[in-house]
């Protein structure tokens, strides 16, 4: 049983915002009684969740990762892209050690460096920048360099693909004027070499692409997106095409002795494709063949895998999971699987391995080809084991979140954003009730927006990134009778546990937001 006297709940709405009133505004579109009454009734104000707030360059937009992970620290977090940014601007990307290793034993080998990840600025992900360092150290380096490009369309606009690609031709082709060896092999949606719910036959098509050179061919990369956009494939979901030279033949298949480098720095969407790069006894597809190949990655993608990272991940302590493990205390953490890394991993500062008294409840996410087709996800049987939780009284605290705004909002299709607004409105109403039941209390927020500007007015297209401006956060406690002042993610777990009577580490920076009733 609990032994708070009133068991908390961090109710993470993921990608909510309410945002300007507006016709392409799913938050405002929507019918949402109950996130009304709770606006209405209890103490709210706005938190910020990108830029310097959260650990990122300034202006960068927040993402899902980073919010978990300032939530759980309770300070704000410096991301891997800004340690990354530190080191290009410096010049010394591949003078880390990870990297410095792998590039010396190419080299060595005479064999070709093969570059995958992402190429968009979102920020997300990847970062263009970074990209860019690559190819610009590794071709002044006299490597062999051949990219794999994937493109974006979720964190940047649907059809801006064709122009990254064509900025990156730029960059391959000043390389190649300097005299080096460089070109672009192959490219292809996130949609498929991106997956991260274990849908291998997705991830197979690119692999293949990338590793064994089949598939479909062009000899011009720019020409290949922008066929997809005529066939009414965005970024996102275009299918991978390996690029030919004019003899027809693939330009980069990965050969034995081959190196790759993963220059992706956000793990969760990493770790499939790279599993099967590396794992002798990988099982999620069968394999043409199998080249014993050199792997690095941008930073660790899954500590299991025990392979060489760039930047290795910091250290963090004092996190909410340090503080209730040495109280003694229980805590549940609850997602489907598109936010399960989020609420555990992620909130737990990268720590895999749950803490003392954490325990964690996985619903599986619906296996749709985009949540637009089911916006209400799975939140119907995430909700069901929330009540029963709270119901059976076990936890001091509730970490949930309720995925649907941000992962329909990515589809950029207003409706199902409007229905995924409602059905978390109607999940919220009924989480409400059961905490209350049981004399808790909720902090209700987002770790970034989204679903509140569904059209992008400058592309004249579907907006389907994340937004820079700030979310809600709600106190909802009849027995609180204050305000809360402005602050940002890192704010949250400190307001939460000074509710709960409970001191902050003293590595937490992060405020308590709440203010005394005036008198």
């Amino acid at each position: 049983m609990s032994q708070l006297p009133r068991p908390a709940t961090l109710l993470i709405l993921d990608g909510w915002n309410l945002g300007e009133p507006g016709p392409t505004n799913a938050s405002y579109q929507a019918r949402t009684p109950h996130l009304d009454a709770l606006l209405a009734r209890y103490p709210h104000t706005l938190i910020k969740t990108s830029g310097l707030d959260v650990g990122l360059p300034p202006g960068q937009m927040g993402n899902s990762e980073v919010g978990h992970l300032n939530l759980g620290a309770g300070r704000i977090v410096d991301q891997d892209i800004a340690r990354i940014d530190k080191v290009v601007a410096a010049g010394a990307l591949l003078a880390q050690p990870a990297l410095a290793e792998l590039v010396a034993t190419v080299k060595a080998a005479g064999s070709t460096l093969h570059l995958v990840g992402l190429v968009s600025d979102g920020g997300v992900h990847s970062s263009f920048e970074h990209l860019e360092a690559l190819i610009r150290e590794g071709a002044a380096a006299g490597l062999r360099l051949r990219l794999h490009a994937l493109l974006d369309g979720r964190d940047t606009p649907p059809r801006s693909g064709a122009g990254f690609v064509r900025t990156v031709e730029g960059c391959l082709s000043a390389a190649r004027a300097k005299g080096a060896d460089c070109a672009l092999a192959s490219v292809g949606g996130r949609y498929w070499g991106m997956d991260r719910d274990k849908r291998w036959d997705r991830v197979r098509r690119h692999w293949e692409v990338i590793v064994l050179g089949e598939g479909p061919s062009d000899v011009d990369p720019v020409a290949a997106v922008e066929s997809s956009y005529a066939r009414d494939m965005t970024d996102e979901f275009m299918e991978p095409v390996v690029i030919v030279g004019t003899d027809k033949k693939p330009r980069g298949p990965v050969a034995a002795g081959d190196g790759i480098f993963f220059f992706n720095f956000r793990a969760d969407r990493a770790r499939q494709l790279t599993r099967a790069f590396t794992e002798a006894d990988f099982t999620g597809f069968p394999r043409a063949r199998f080249p014993r190949l050199r792997f690095a990655s941008m930073t660790e993608y899954d500590a299991t895998f025990a392979l060489p990272q760039a930047f290795p991940p910091l250290t963090l302590d004092g996190l909410f999971a340090d503080v209730f493990a040495a109280a003694g205390l229980t805590n549940l953490r609850l997602a489907e699987t598109e936010k399960y890394a989020h609420v555990t991993f992620f909130f737990n500062g990268g720590n895999e391995t749950p803490y003392p008294g954490e325990e964690r409840i996985l619903v599986p996410s619906p296996k749709v080809a985009t949540y637009d087709l089911q916006p209400e996800m799975s939140l119907p049987e995430v909700t069901a084991r929330y009540l029963e939780a709270a119901q059976a009284g076990r936890f001091d605290a509730h970490i949930v979140n309720f995925a649907n705004c941000d992962m329909v909002g990515h589809s950029g299709v207003l409706k199902a954003a409007i229905a995924a607004v409602e059905a978390v409105d109607l999940a919220v109403g009924k989480v409400v009730e059961a905490a209350l039941d049981k004399q808790g209390f909720l902090f209700v927020t987002a770790d970034h927006g989204n679903v509140e500007k569904m059209w992008d007015p400058e592309t004249r297209g579907p907006h389907t990134a994340h937004t820079t401006t700030p979310v809600p956060l709600i106190l909802v406690d009849p027995r609180f009778g204050g305000s809360l002042a402005p602050g940002r993610l890192a704010d949250v777990i400190p307001s939460l546990l000074a509710h709960a009577g409970l001191s902050p580490s003293p590595q937490m920076t992060g405020q308590d937001l709440r203010r005394p009733a005036r008198v």
